[in-house]
């Protein structure tokens, strides 16, 4: 493990913040559904690493998967594999036009784009802001500087059951951190309330026999739901996603 001075630590931080691909304490989870959700292939980030104080992970997106490589930094600069460089931006700019083995099978990735810390939200909320909007009597414009609906969704999904493994359709909404599914859309209180704290993963699924599937994925039990289109699975992928990395970037700044 590398053993730092305040000073270097000092400096480590001011090299770190000025890249703006910086993206502190985001697990591996959320970086693999940001990079996926909203990057392209070559998309790539930085992020702190389980090893502890020097040691980085470098999450790239190949493709439809997401491979992550460690990168130490010691005295002499930063260490990826065989290789050493002075900053961290030596060491991008060295892969920049250079293949990057990304596994045992060969797969080349190269690292083509910073994926920023400071991003917009996708572009699947212009139609929630709207719809918002609508059913307000206010116009669009009312509701860009604060709109707390942005980053909502709702609408019926089939879940398959906790002990008998059968499928029903059941209402959902999503607000905040929140994900909570009813009975039936004119239900007042829900059957129960899922805290996105707690899920590591929101993925597709092709374990059941039904199509449209995903999952997420909790601590004490995976919940698998099925939408009526692929793209609705979609969308609710995406915005689901988005919670995860915006919750983790919470829990980085102390929110």
């Amino acid at each position: 493990m590398s053993s730092f001075s305040d000073e270097s630590f000092e400096d480590l931080s001011d090299e770190l913040a000025s890249l703006g691909w910086y993206h502190y304490d985001l697990s591996r989870h959320a970086a693999e559904a940001l990079l996926l959700s909203n990057g392209t292939d070559g998309s790539y980030l930085l992020r702190n690493s389980n090893e502890g104080p020097g040691c980085f992970a470098l999450s790239v997106r190949a493709k439809d998967s997401v491979k992550h490589f460690q990168v130490t930094r010691n005295s002499n600069g930063y260490v990826f594999g065989f290789n050493e460089f002075p900053t961290l931006q030596d060491f991008v700019n060295h892969f920049a036009n250079q293949p990057l083995l990304g596994s045992d099978a060969g797969t080349l990735i190269v690292l083509k784009c910073p994926y920023p810390w400071r991003v917009e939200e996708p572009s699947i909320y212009e139609s929630v802001r709207v719809h918002t909007a609508i059913q307000t009597g206010r116009t669009e414009n009312d509701l860009v500087a604060n709109a707390p609906s942005l980053g909502t969704k709702e609408g019926f999904l089939v879940k398959q059951g906790a002990i008998v493994k059968n499928w029903k359709q059941r209402w959902f909404t999503l607000n905040r951190y929140e994900l909570k599914y009813f009975k039936d859309k004119m239900c007042e209180e829900p059957i129960r309330t899922l805290d996105l704290r707690s899920c590591s993963a929101v993925q597709f699924d092709y374990s059941q026999d039904k199509v449209n599937c995903f999952c997420l994925v909790f601590p004490d039990r995976t919940f698998y739901l099925c939408a009526k289109t692929g793209v609705e699975a979609d969308e609710w992928i995406k915005i689901l996603r988005w919670k995860l990395v915006s919750l983790s970037k919470l829990h980085v700044i102390g929110l």
